[in-house]
């Protein structure tokens, strides 16, 4: 969580006028944390008087804060193993609200793991053994384990937490959701955060939920203010070019570029590479822990720029981006919000622009629509966009090229792919020796 999540909203409070006991205050201080966001507020209170609560609420609100101080709070006054579950939709957010709990529980000992797919389930087996207080994890490994992990079994919990519970059960884990609620004691507590409230979380939370109290920040879709947003109307076949251009355009600075496919993403990362910029992919087809290399990398500023389809849009705290570029423009409109939420952060300022081809005009209306807005053009220079058509043509064809050598490597098309573009020596080479022939400048 950032630290812009905990600007100060309605009236003055700390998290010790919240209830919280010191040691998590203290921890909340190391964190950088200085005052509850609104739904902390809110929810922190309610949680602590053993109520369910049900907190409506956008990515980036402190919703990890809302539901981890409280259940560390009710950890640390009756310690148990196997204490808490939280679900959560995708490996990426996973290991992000482990880091939260390993840094506010690391004071009074707070053993957490992660259980998610495309991981070693032996080794998680393992891990399970050693009956952590609190797992984090994804709803279809958790079944796996559930079904197939001898003497692992959660009878016992006391707590859990459905994080992004609207996105959870439209990825169509509606089932495994039903099989883990069945396992789980009745007398429990349980907190559920959506972004919106849709038919199947009003579902569960009235089959699951013992008479919740609900909480809501916004039910208003809004970018901060800090972010400038841009458009840019031009023909598919440019959309290359002139991401190329406005890449140069801005420099060294860093970068998400959101794709729709991860075919799209891939294709796009190593023609950018080819170009001499340093792109990484992010998509959910890649082992975890090449996911979690390619986040790391970008975290730490090894590579620029971050390509990625919405795997990445909701939930990961990025600190420190510059620029989202929408490459596809989103075919949800709320995803729009998710997107351009990974800039302008902590209080920093940011700009986003959607590239927009004559295919994707409707889809585009219904996020200014959403806005209620309209977004002002990127401003560029038709002449030197077009400048680079035939370098970016040229680098296209080696993206290309690269893609069917992966694809007769593995031997079956699109299987394994990423595996072998992380900066491998081979693709290295092919690049190289572009890069050697026209070298793009990043300033």
């Amino acid at each position: 969580m950032s630290e812009e999540d905990h600007e100060e909203t309605g009236s003055p409070a700390t998290f010790k006028e919240l209830g919280i006991l010191d040691e998590l205050c203290s921890a909340c201080e190391r964190l950088g944390w200085k005052t509850p966001t609104h739904i902390q507020k809110e929810a922190i209170p309610l949680a602590l008087k053993e109520k369910d609560v049900i907190g409506l609420a956008e990515t980036g609100s402190g919703k990890t804060g809302a539901f981890g101080l409280p259940l560390l709070q009710a950890l640390i006054s009756h310690p148990q193993r196997l204490f808490a579950l939280v679900l959560t939709p995708t490996r990426e957010l996973a290991f992000q609200i482990k880091e939260q709990f390993d840094a506010l529980g690391k004071a009074v000992g707070v053993n957490c793991c992660v259980i998610v797919g495309g991981m070693d389930m032996t080794q998680q087996a393992m891990d399970l053994g050693k009956r952590p207080h609190i797992v984090v994890a994804t709803p279809g490994r958790l079944v796996d384990h559930l079904e197939k992990t001898k003497g692992f079994n959660l009878k016992a919990l006391k707590y859990l937490v459905m994080d992004e519970a609207d996105r959870i059960l439209n990825m169509d884990f509606e089932e495994e959701v039903d099989k883990i609620l069945k396992v789980l004691p009745k007398e429990r507590r349980t907190m559920l955060f959506s972004a919106t409230m849709t038919s199947k979380v009003n579902k569960l939370q009235r089959a699951h939920l013992q008479d919740p109290v609900r909480v809501e920040v916004s039910s208003k879709y809004q970018t901060v203010k800090k972010l400038k947003q841009y458009m840019l109307f031009i023909p598919c076949k440019h959309k290359h070019i002139y991401l190329t251009y406005i890449l140069n355009e801005i420099g060294n600075q860093s970068v998400i570029i959101f794709c729709a496919t991860h075919l799209s993403t891939l294709k796009t990362a190593l023609m950018l590479r080819n170009l001499g910029f340093t792109a990484i992919p992010l998509y959910g087809k890649m082992t975890q822990n090449k996911r979690l290399g390619a986040l790391n990398k970008f975290k730490a500023r090894e590579r620029s720029i971050l390509l990625a389809t919405d795997v990445a849009s909701r939930g990961l705290d990025i600190p420190s981006v510059d620029y989202v570029i929408n490459f596809d423009v989103p075919l949800h409109s709320k995803d729009y919000i998710h997107r351009v939420g990974r800039t302008a952060r902590a209080g920093k300022s940011g700009i986003a622009i959607t590239i927009v081809s004559q295919y994707e005009v409707e889809v585009y209306q219904r996020i200014e629509q959403l806005l209620d807005m309209k977004l002002q053009v990127y401003p560029t220079v038709q002449d030197e966009a077009l400048v680079l058509q035939e370098r970016v043509a040229e680098a296209e064809r080696f993206a290309k090229l690269e893609m069917a050598r992966l694809d007769e490597k593995t031997g079956k098309k699109g299987r394994k792919r990423h595996r072998d573009v992380d900066d491998s020596e081979e693709s290295l080479g092919v690049r190289k020796r572009l890069q050697k022939k026209n070298k793009l400048k990043n300033n």
